[in-house]
């Protein structure tokens, strides 16, 4: 699954691993540190095996709370050593530097591994879901909906998309390709429903005797 730094969170990308979805998705700046001239979260290195950070500095940074913020459990990662090093201005403006982990941290350092061995997966996700919906824009006069509230809009894009997907269809099958994959399905359909039927009507003396 591809998708824009908008669609970065930690628990969604943590329920598609469990499912078996691998996701390409960048993780988006939340911190001002580097903008602001101090080393960020990501220039400190985690060993997994020993859970410790080291500092750029080169100092170890032990784990020494755990706290619950918004129904997630961090762990917090500081050293006592903070004061007296050369690059404390570089590093903090507090008495010492604090790392945080998310419980499930690792689920989103594979998911940034994913995106590292896959750099152009970005500028496949834009060729992929941009061009749909600015084609779509076009044909809609690239105005607004006609339609008010959220289920009518909902159904109107729906009816935008099923359009764009049955044109889409076309030019890779064909017209009689479709025309005989909709047949298919209204007679699997039709044969679903016949079954269904069957199933309930013998079902009736069953839950006639219960009564």
């Amino acid at each position: 699954m591809l998708a824009d730094k908008g669609y970065f969170i930690g628990e969604e990308i943590a329920a598609c691993e469990a499912a078996g979805v691998d996701v390409y998705v960048p993780k988006p700046a939340t911190s001002n540190s580097r903008a602001q001239g101090r080393f960020d979260k990501d220039e400190f290195a985690y060993d997994r095996e020993n859970d410790y950070y080291v500092c750029p500095a080169g100092q170890r940074l032990s784990r020494c709370m755990t706290v619950e913020e918004k129904g997630r459990v961090l762990h917090v990662y500081w050293a006592s050593t903070c004061g007296d090093c050369p690059l404390k201005s570089d590093c903090t403006t507090g008495k010492q530097r604090r790392v945080r982990r998310w419980e499930h941290e690792d689920v989103l350092e594979r998911a940034q591994a994913r995106l590292n061995s896959f750099p152009g997966a970005m500028q496949q996700r834009r060729e992929t879901a941009e061009h749909p919906f600015g084609t779509i824009k076009a044909w809609m006069g690239a105005t607004h909906f006609k339609m008010k509230t959220l289920a009518h809009v909902a159904t109107e894009m729906a009816l935008h998309v099923l359009a764009y997907n049955v044109k889409r269809v076309i030019v890779i099958l064909g017209a009689p390709k479709l025309i005989e994959a909709i047949a298919a399905f209204s007679s699997l359909l039709a044969i679903t429903i016949w079954l269904d039927s069957v199933f309930w009507a013998a079902q009736k003396p069953f839950r006639a005797g219960s009564t």
